[in-house]
């Protein structure tokens, strides 16, 4: 009996060495840094790269699973603030490794008017440091990349609360836009 209750601890303590291992974090793209490229379909089939947005803000945002509780909340609050990011020069576009069939049903069903990148091999999300492998199960992390006009990530967001993140990612865009006008030389 002893014997089987240390057979069990012992592949207990294995399965939870291993997960804690898989939870590690990676090397982390840091502000300042360029920013990964990618080129990925979106809910309609149309490739989306990082250089289609050279010359404008990137709200570039990871998700774990299409239709999901916080995962709609979070697109759905990105949906109503899009006029407010739009303003200030932004364009969204979430990431999850859904596939893009899943992708259009679900901006289909909340009337999502940003791209829905599928990532179903995880490269793009592994590239931002936002890819959690669990083995049998890949999913991306919540995370959200503002990425500068000129292709470098200006913040990183690894505590995402979707129901009032979008207002963290408009002030942090402002905050940004200012000092970039208040060092911009004057005519």
């Amino acid at each position: 009996m002893l014997k089987l209750i240390v057979g069990g601890l012992a592949a207990l303590l294995l399965v939870a060495s291993a997960v804690l291992w898989m939870l590690r974090p990676g090397t982390q793209r840091l502000e300042g840094s360029v920013a990964p490229d990618f080129a990925l379909p979106d809910q309609n089939g149309q490739i989306h790269r990082l250089g289609d947005y050279a010359g404008r803000w990137l709200v570039l945002y990871f998700y774990p699973r299409d239709d999901t509780p916080g995962c709609t909340r979070e697109a759905c609050r990105f949906r109503d603030d899009i006029g407010i990011l739009g303003d200030l020069n932004a364009a969204v576009v979430g990431v999850s490794v859904d596939d893009a069939r899943s992708h259009a049903g679900f901006a289909r069903k909340y009337a999502l008017p940003f791209p829905l990148l599928a990532d179903p091999d995880g490269d793009t999300a592994a590239a931002y440091d936002s890819l959690l492998n669990l083995g049998i199960a890949r999913f991306a992390r919540r995370h959200t990349f503002i990425i500068a006009p000129d292709g470098r990530i200006a913040a990183r967001f690894d505590k995402v609360d979707p129901a009032t993140h979008v207002q963290e990612v408009a002030d942090t865009l402002r905050a940004m836009q200012r000092a970039g006008a208040a060092l911009a030389p004057r005519p």
